[in-house]
């Protein structure tokens, strides 16, 4: 009986604080008995196996593989210490629950999800991870579906990662993106007695509209450096041509103009005329007094 000897109305506040006190003295009698009689049911239990040895050996030994792990419920409840295993164990048939948890590295694919970049891209992603349990009983007390369960996780994981960069750090920064990844996942599953060992990107699939501006802008940065190079060129064989030009003595260049004239080919339909160099220089001192003025 609640609240009978206080004097005046009790709040609904007193009240659930008593209710909660009064459920919490309750199930600490309950749970004490509880023990108190699984305790003497394991003793009990223990004699038996122990009296009927060699009849009830076969029943009481398990056998896990070096890759496995046994976590025993006794009544309902984890047994003490860690995962039996590997190799042999005994429990008592009658009253423990196995639960065998397979330690060795799992992979699973990432389905290609649709993320938006920052910058406002539209992509499709797939990874996959690499993940294994290291401890069995969290695995198993923590999780209802481990493998499900991480496996959303990383879908998120994935989306949010990727939601949070441009598309050109996308590309350029994948195992930046994949390293920040594995540590969001690794936080987010380590209460479940899970170490995510690696994260990779599979595939970046972009729209075909976005990939033919890239293609197009790609070509376009190529011709553009192309040019620029020829002309870089143009400009260095005009300079060694200058001071080549400039070294060259009147009969020099003479002897280099008529060594031309030779080195071409007969057989092509060219018409040579030969014209005076002197003619050329009065030319050009005409040129300079004219530019002088």
């Amino acid at each position: 009986m609640l609240g009978l000897n206080r004097i005046g109305p009790v709040s609904s506040e007193d009240f659930d604080a008593e209710s909660a006190k009064t459920l919490r003295k309750d199930g600490g009698r309950r749970g004490g008995l509880l023990d108190v009689f699984g305790a003497v049911l394991t003793f009990l239990s223990a004699a038996f196996i122990l009296f009927t040895f060699p009849l009830t050996a076969w029943m009481c030994a398990k056998v896990v593989q070096e890759y496995e792990r046994a976590v025993i419920f006794r009544l309902g409840r984890v047994v003490k210490g860690r995962a039996k295993g590997p190799g042999l164990f005994w429990i008592i048939p009658w009253l423990d629950v196995i639960q065998t948890v397979d330690l060795r590295t799992v992979s699973f694919d990432v389905r290609p999800q649709e993320v938006l970049t920052a910058d406002g891209v539209p992509l499709k992603v797939d990874a996959v991870v690499f993940y294994r349990v290291v401890d069995p009983c969290l695995w198993v007390t923590r999780v209802q579906n481990g493998y499900q369960a991480t496996q959303t996780l990383a879908q998120t994981t994935l989306r949010a990662a990727l939601g949070a960069h441009t598309l050109t750090d996308v590309l350029t920064q994948r195992r930046g993106i994949t390293e920040r990844m594995e540590e969001a996942l690794l936080a987010a599953s380590r209460r479940w007695g899970v170490k995510v060992e690696r994260v990779e990107l599979k595939d970046l699939t972009l729209p075909i509209s976005l990939q033919r501006c890239m293609a197009s802008e790609a070509e376009a940065a190529r011709k553009a450096r192309a040019k620029m190079i020829m002309a870089e060129g143009e400009v260095k064989a005009s300079r060694a041509l200058k001071e080549a030009a400039s070294g060259l003595s009147p009969i020099a260049f003479q002897l280099r103009y008529l060594q031309s004239l030779s080195s071409l080919d007969s057989s092509a339909s060219i018409v040579v005329f030969s014209f005076p160099t002197e003619l050329l220089d009065g030319f050009f001192s005409h040129q300079l007094i004219s530019a002088g003025r």
